[in-house]
């Protein structure tokens, strides 16, 4: 292994800090409960917003929750290494729940909440979750139509009671019988809460979160206190997160990044996490809750930009202007002032004016007012959408991270930020590069295995403690590691060129109109794409431009919108003929798919991320048509309707090419 490295950089640990002195000898999460209870008594912990009205529980009172849980969950018969299923939205019981399960030694096992019956049921089986604790009736049901085919599932907890009231089954149990069934235990042995807590060790699994399942079927990722604690702690140093922070919970609790941020580091640090009254609020108790503390991935940072653009192509002149003239100022010296650099006297001043008549109003709008911090990471997000937050002064930094790390391999440094890096090693991690171009990495936050996978667990653990991310990268002069694609993605044309498939789908995405993107090439004379136009940005576009239609598939295949993408796809071209390496890549055929990529038809994870193979295979004729030279393409496919129906869909695409640009006229040009 080592001497195949070819690059490796490392951080040491931080300083000792009052969390960590605080903390000491807290190596399980119901330990530092405890001790947040006894620190930070009367501060807040969690908060809800229900029927309109924000609901908070101070640390003091998420302990008590916590200890009746536990104790009911034991009272119901949960046992020293039981796994309990959690799925639903954000909900402060929810995460309660996952501290109540490793108070007694068992796993919490979350689930995706728009997984569809399949998908839970096989997370419940792999896992031989014995207890699952649901949000409302639409989990519970979901939960009974696979209960009979996976009889180790015996005990539903529901959390919202609504809609359950004719639900008889037995094991059937709501939040509040199960709290009570608690405090009747607890009366009758007060000690039992910590007694059972002192037996948890640093070294028990704290959680099992699954992978997306990007190639195949999920992975469960077995993580302990140790790694989620010690890499939350790290991070918390890092960048200065303290008890005053305030974040917003609403992404999946299913995925790892929710894990660290909205618990592992609000437990060390000892900050409050707000739970959105659902999905569809999120913007509106943003702006309400203000957070001092947020994460959000590329996806959703150009979800809120072209919400921005398209609101602002309906302003009048007078606000289109002031918009432009003083965002056009916040990019030359907005990322300056934020890093602390020097600027010009005159540039502050109409900076100050601007923040007064734009930026600070827009970052109220937006619910940023009070961001100290905020990360992006996942996938890589366009420079232009990156620039223009740390311009309005928002503190937006990239971070490199996985699964199998507990989040945290590289995190960009306050005075470090720049686009096209994922900054340096985070603290006690060691980063190193192989021939291969595929970085691998060491950390406090390493994965104990892969549940049940012996064999994915040793093709990604080396026997001396590294792990394989399957990302190709290099380290810049500056330190900093450039994250290029997948490993195994990256590839070649016909005639050697290289292709990198997933950075022409970043900038191809960075366009407000496009939505995803799908491109291939590898073994092929050119690249091609798929594109999926964003419905929203698209349909606002085409009001203005007097083209009506009626649903997706007819505005993706009207001409004018294929003019409207040919122009993104060309300007694309156009930088990837600035680029030696890649010019030979540029997409010379791509198609406007007739439905969006969906993660209920497998084409998606539940992540986002695109199943790359899958599309593949699932469009395999219009792939084909790409290469082939012809001019239309006919598909024909199943689909699954939100309320689980399958159905057919059949369209005929048509397919543009896209003018191609050589590397010697543009640098002239430029």
């Amino acid at each position: 292994m080592d001497g195949s490295q070819r690059t490796s950089m490392s951080r040491p640990a931080i300083g000792r800090s009052r969390a960590r002195a605080r903390l000491a000898g807290c190596d399980t999460f119901p330990k530092v409960l405890i001790a947040n209870a006894k620190d930070f008594a009367g501060r807040p912990a969690s908060r809800e917003k229900d029927l309109g009205i924000w609901q908070t529980w101070t640390w003091d009172q998420v302990l008590e929750e916590t200890r009746k849980l536990a104790a009911g969950l034991s009272a119901l018969g949960a046992r020293r290494g039981d796994k309990i299923a959690i799925v639903g939205d954000n909900r402060p019981r929810l995460y309660w729940t996952m501290c109540a399960a490793q108070a007694i030694g068992c796993t919490p096992v979350p689930v995706y909440q728009d997984a569809i019956a399949a998908e839970m049921g096989f997370v419940i089986d792999n896992a031989g979750a014995r207890f699952a604790v649901a949000e409302d009736q639409e989990q519970v049901d979901k939960l009974l139509q696979i209960k009979d085919a996976h009889p180790n599932l015996e005990t539903i907890v529901f959390e919202d009671g609504r809609g359950m009231r004719h639900y008889t089954q037995p094991f059937l149990l709501s939040f509040d019988k199960v709290q009570e069934m608690g405090a009747v235990l607890l009366a009758r042995d007060p000690g039992f809460f910590e007694r059972e807590v002192s037996q948890t060790k640093g070294g028990d699994i704290a959680v099992m979160l699954y992978t997306s399942g990007t190639t195949g079927q999920p992975k469960g990722v077995v993580l302990s206190h140790t790694n989620v604690l010690v890499t939350s702690l790290n991070a918390c140093e890092l960048d200065n997160l303290t008890e005053d922070e305030e974040t917003l919970a609403y992404l999946p609790m299913a995925w790892v990044g929710d894990h660290i941020f909205s618990l592992g580091q609000s437990y060390v640090a000892g900050f409050a996490v707000g739970c959105p009254e659902s999905g569809a609020t999120v913007m509106t108790d943003l702006r309400e809750l203000g957070p001092t503390y947020f994460f959000a991935p590329p996806r959703i940072w150009e979800n809120i930009l072209t919400t921005v653009m398209i609101r602002m192509e309906d302003a009048g002149a007078i606000k289109r202007w002031l918009f432009k003239r003083f965002m056009d100022h916040a990019k030359r010296a907005g990322p300056a002032l934020l890093d602390g650099k020097p600027v010009a006297l005159l540039d502050r001043l109409l900076y100050r004016l601007g923040d007064l008549l734009v930026y600070a109003p827009l970052r109220n709008t937006l619910g940023f007012s009070r961001i100290r911090l905020a990360y992006t990471a996942g996938e890589a997000i366009g420079p232009d959408i990156f620039d223009f937050y740390r311009s309005l002064g928002v503190n937006v930094k990239q971070l490199y991270g996985m699964t199998e790390a507990s989040v945290f391999i590289c995190i960009q440094p306050d005075g470090e930020v720049r686009p096209d890096t994922v900054g340096p090693p985070g603290p006690e991690v060691e980063v190193k590069i192989e021939e291969s171009g595929e970085v691998l990495f060491k950390s406090p936050g390493v994965f104990q295995a892969y549940y049940k996978n012996d064999k994915a667990t040793a093709e990604t653990k080396t026997p001396d403690g590294w792990v394989r991310t399957g990302d190709a990268g290099f380290f810049g002069a500056d330190g900093h590691l450039r994250i290029v694609d997948r490993a195994k993605d990256v590839g070649r044309l016909a005639d050697g060129t290289l292709f990198a498939p997933k950075y022409l789908e970043n900038k191809l995405k960075f366009f407000p109109y496009i939505k995803e993107a799908v491109a291939f090439g590898a073994g092929k004379d050119f690249a091609a794409a798929f594109i999926n136009i964003d419905l929203a940005a698209v349909g606002n576009w085409a009001e203005r431009n007097g083209i009506v239609y009626g649903g997706y598939a007819e505005l993706a295949a009207h001409p004018e919108v294929y003019k409207l993408i040919k122009g993104c796809v060309e300007q694309v071209n156009r930088d990837l003929s600035r680029e030696t390496t890649l010019v030979g890549s540029q997409i010379r055929r791509f198609l406007v798919l007739h439905k969006e990529l969906d993660a209920d038809d497998g084409e998606l994870t539940r992540t986002r991320k695109v199943r790359r193979n899958f599309v593949q295979d699932r469009y395999l004729p219009l792939v084909d048509a790409l290469f082939s030279g012809a001019p239309r393409a006919h598909i024909e496919t199943e689909v699954t309707f939100e309320d689980g129906r399958k159905g057919r869909l059949q369209a005929d695409m048509g397919i543009a090419e896209a003018e191609r640009y050589p590397l010697d006229v543009l640098k002239k040009a430029s």
